[in-house]
């Protein structure tokens, strides 16, 4: 099954704690690790996981009076589903553009190049 489409900014930050977590959790437990400085209320966790929910990225299971959450695709698969969608929506599906465009900008330190460097040396070494 795919995941749905996309996730917004807070639905993304959310789910980045629970994939951390690795287990199933509750809004408390969302919460207290997510904002321990109280950055966001308990009812707005609670409604973006219901949200997720509803969208079909997490699943729940209520023990006694409380909801505790799981996602259902990895961390790793949404990435591969963004990043492809984006690919797709901002460089005609063409990852070779967005790898020009990513070495071609001027945001690359020194030492970001040659860990590009390496990674690709790697992956054309794996592919021989």
């Amino acid at each position: 099954m795919a995941p749905p489409k996309g996730l917004s900014r807070l639905e993304w930050e959310v789910m980045q704690h629970i994939w951390e977590m690795e287990k199933a959790v509750s809004v408390r437990q969302v919460l207290d690790k997510a904002y321990p400085a109280g950055e966001k209320a308990y009812t707005t966790v609670q409604t973006v996981m219901n949200n997720l929910r509803d969208k079909g990225y997490l699943k729940a299971e209520k023990i006694g009076l409380v909801n505790f959450y799981a996602p259902l695709f990895p961390r790793e698969q949404m990435v591969q589903r963004e990043t492809r969608h984006f690919v797709e929506r901002v460089f005609n599906g063409s990852f070779s553009s967005l790898a020009s465009y990513l070495i071609g900008s001027e945001n690359l330190t020194a030492g970001e190049i040659e860990d590009l460097k390496k990674l690709l040396e790697e992956r054309h070494d794996a592919a021989d």
